[in-house]
C-alpha cells in the first residue's frame, strides 16, 4: 500500500455497518480503534465482512504492541496497523516484524482474507510519550516501517504540557517539527491524530503528511447540522 493517507477519520464506536460507510464519506483512509474504542475481536471481523471492494485503506489500532494482536487485526481483513505507545528502536521493529511474513518477519499464515493479502502490511507505530520522542530517530528509521503518527494527548501530558500549547511550538527543537524532520529524514510518514478541523489544519501546516481530521462521533454530530438548517 504505498499511496498517501492525507486525511483520515477515526471509528471509536465499533459498529461495524456505521464504520463501513465511512468508507464512502469523502475520507482518506479509515481507522478501527481497538485500543479505546469499541471495537472487539467481532466487530472488526463484523466491519471487514461488509468490505465488498477497497475502496480507501482501512486500518487498525490494536489494543498494544503483540504479534497475537497485530495478527489478529491483519487476518480479519486490515490493510495495516497503527501501533500504540512504541518508546524504542526495538518496539518499532517488533511491530514490523509481527506484520510481516518470513523471512523479512514472524506472521503466522492464516486462511483468513487478511493472510491472503500482500506479503507486508502498512506499519505505522505512535510515538506519545518523552520516552518515545527522546527514541524518534532510531524509531524512524526502523527497516519497512510506513509511518510514525503522534498522539498529542498522551505526549502532552507525558512533557507536562498541553495539546494547544504542543501544538503551538514550532521552533525546530520543538517536538512536533522534530518529528516531522526525523520522518522526512528517514523517509517515511508523519502522522498525527488531530479529531478536529482546527487541529488537523495545524498539523498540516507543521508538515504533517497524514492526519485525523474527524471522528465518526463527529461525523454523526455533524449531520446534525443538516436538522439545524431545515429548522431554520
Amino acid at each position: 500500500m504505498t499511496e498517501d493517507l492525507r486525511l483520515g477519520v477515526w471509528a471509536m464506536l465499533g459498529e461495524p455497518r456505521t464504520t463501513a460507510a465511512l468508507e464512502d464519506a469523502g475520507f482518506d483512509w479509515v481507522l478501527l480503534d481497538q485500543q479505546h474504542g469499541h471495537f472487539d475481536d467481532a466487530a472488526v471481523r463484523a466491519t471487514f465482512a461488509l468490505r465488498h471492494e477497497r475502496r480507501v485503506p482501512v486500518l487498525v489500532r490494536p489494543r498494544a504492541n503483540r504479534a497475537d494482536l497485530i495478527g489478529r487485526a491483519l487476518d480479519a481483513g486490515a490493510d495495516g496497523v497503527i501501533v500504540p505507545l512504541v518508546e524504542s528502536a526495538a518496539e518499532a521493529e517488533a511491530a514490523v516484524a509481527a506484520a510481516s511474513s518470513p523471512p523479512r518477519g514472524t506472521r503466522s499464515f492464516g486462511p483468513l482474507p487478511g493472510a491472503l493479502q500482500a506479503e507486508r502490511p502498512f506499519v505505522g507505530v505512535m510515538v506519545e510519550t518523552a520516552a518515545g520522542l527522546a527514541a524518534l530517530d532510531a524509531i524512524a528509521a526502523t527497516p519497512d516501517l510506513d509511518l510514525v503518527f503522534v498522539g498529542p494527548f498522551d505526549l502532552s501530558q507525558s512533557l507536562g504540557t498541553t495539546v494547544d500549547d504542543l501544538l503551538a511550538d514550532d521552533g525546530p527543537e520543538a517536538p512536533l517539527p522534530r518529528v516531522v524532520a526525523a520522518c522526512r529524514a528517514a523517509g517515511v510518514r508523519a502522522g498525527a491524530f488531530g479529531a478536529t478541523e482546527a487541529r488537523a489544519r495545524r498539523f498540516l501546516e507543521l508538515g504533517f503528511t497524514d492526519v485525523v481530521a474527524a471522528l465518526d462521533t463527529s461525523v454523526l454530530a455533524a449531520g446534525g447540522a443538516i436538522a439545524d438548517r431545515v429548522r431554520a
